[in-house]
């Protein structure tokens, strides 16, 4: 058994020993070894105390609050891994060597501004041999027991921005950076990737108002086809009818981004984290929380957005029009039907979408990541892609049940149904297919949508003066 022990020295009182890691399952070779016990003075007991309590929750895989001998390799060698990438972008001469200018110039790429005083003390920390320079080793040694977490050229090469706009509910809010958010560049990001989302949205609406279409009218009875679908919609109102809902659905990204975000941000600082990024399961908590009170806020707009992609020519004259006509009618609770299955559609999309990206992102720097950590435009593209992909998949069912919940006045002879009714209805009339009307629709757009809010987004970016990541 090998254990990790800290002996700390305390007037008149005998030494205190805190166990830090321990395994069985040692290799043959350092069976023979029974104790390694590390010795550092009390007063910096605290500082040992956060860094065991940083590294145990960076590496412990099955969460038995140790860190065993198995764990503790797999850390070294994932964070080695990770510092490897980190050093070989900051090694702009390929020299193997990293000097004041490289950290002052990879800093500034990055957004933060030091001078060339503050990047030599940067590098008097690391250097050993007083070359004022850190070779690999220096480097490895310096970082690689300390867990950082948020390393920046990693992360923001990896940011999974919701920039990628599908015209789904996306509910993990971009992150800033600490430089970002005392420059004001914050709000221009936000400004570019909703004006990015309003054109993104605009160019598939026709495939947005067909879904919603499918939803609600498609059924065994009346298998609506795409093509149809267009054909009865061009027939019925002409070629403007395919933009019928569009307007509602641009109106409300500037006021759901911005609930959103300051959403996100008071969330952060009641978790407590001293992080800059937050790690994947308090981003999950975060998000989806920060998605549901922007949800909770705009709802009546998203189903204004279903009623006008269902209407008639002539029905109503405008949003306000159709508005009155609800609130007159049906009362104020119908701006709130669909709500609940909205809600839990929050979780599974959001977890699984994140999942799903932080397992394509590993995967690649495992495999091809090899002198960069930057894996490029189609790398993050399709990685955001096949990741809202399937976060739709798998919350496209309470989907569908609360468009239809939202349209329930709007179709003659609708009767009034629970969520759960709805459900029971659906699978015993059209079966589990049923849930998933309007699918195809639905995946045609993803594709289209995503490149163009990437497009347009780096062009509002270099529009509004903010230099690219």
């Amino acid at each position: 058994m090998l254990c990790l022990c800290l002996y700390v020295p305390v007037f008149g009182e005998r030494q205190t020993e805190f166990e830090y890691f321990e395994s069985k399952g040692l290799p043959a070779e350092l069976k023979s070894i029974f104790r390694l016990s590390l010795f550092i003075p009390s007063q910096e007991f605290s500082t040992y105390r956060q860094w065991k309590q940083k590294i145990v929750k960076a590496g412990d895989k099955d969460l038995d609050g140790q860190l065993d001998f198995e764990e503790f390799v797999h850390y070294l060698q994932d964070h080695e891994k990770k510092l490897r990438l980190v050093f070989k972008s900051l090694d702009k001469k390929n020299d193997g060597r990293i000097d004041a200018q490289e950290i002052v110039q990879s800093l500034r790429d990055l957004g933060v501004k030091i001078s060339e005083q503050q990047a030599e003390k940067i590098l008097k920390s690391m250097d050993k041999n007083g070359t004022m320079t850190i070779d690999w080793n220096e480097w490895r040694d310096y970082h690689l027991l300390h867990p950082v977490e948020n390393i920046p050229e990693i992360i923001l090469y990896w940011k999974h921005s919701t920039i990628f706009d599908v015209g789904e509910n996306l509910t993990v809010p971009d992150e800033f950076t600490v430089e970002e958010r005392q420059t004001g560049m914050w709000w221009r990001h936000l400004v570019a990737g909703g004006g990015a989302g309003a054109v993104s949205r605009t160019c598939t609406a026709p495939l947005d108002r067909l879904k919603v279409l499918m939803q609600v009218h498609a059924s065994r009875s009346n298998n609506m086809c795409i093509i149809g679908g267009f054909t009865q919609m061009i027939r019925e109102g002409g070629p403007r009818s395919l933009w019928r809902g569009n307007g509602i659905n641009v109106l409300k990204i500037a006021p759901e981004s911005a609930i959103k975000f300051m959403a996100y941000e008071q969330i952060k600082r009641f978790i407590g984290t001293d992080q800059e990024m937050l790690r994947i399961h308090e981003r999950l908590v975060a998000g989806s929380l920060a998605g549901a009170i922007a949800q909770s806020s705009i709802y009546p707009m998203e189903v204004l957005k279903t009623r006008m992609a269902l209407r008639k020519t002539g029905q109503y004259s405008g949003m306000l029009d159709c508005a009155k006509n609800i609130l007159a009618k049906e009362g104020m609770a119908a701006f709130y039907k669909g709500y609940i299955p909205n809600m839990l559609g929050i979780i599974p999309y959001a977890g699984i979408d994140l999942a799903v990206y932080e397992t394509l992102k590993n995967t690649w720097l495992q495999r091809y990541a090899v002198n960069s950590a930057d894996p490029g435009v189609f790398v993050l593209l399709a990685c955001g892609t096949i990741s809202s992909t399937c976060g739709q998949l798998a919350s496209y069912p309470l989907a569908l049940v609360r468009t239809r919940m939202q349209a329930q006045a709007s179709v003659e002879g609708a009767p009034e149904v629970t969520m759960r009714g709805l459900f029971k209805h659906i699978l015993k009339t059209e079966g589990a297919f049923g849930l998933y009307r309007g699918l195809a629709p639905n995946f045609m757009k993803v594709i289209p949508a995503v490149s163009i809010s990437y497009v347009v987004y780096e062009n509002l970016k270099m529009t509004l003066g903010v230099d690219s990541r």
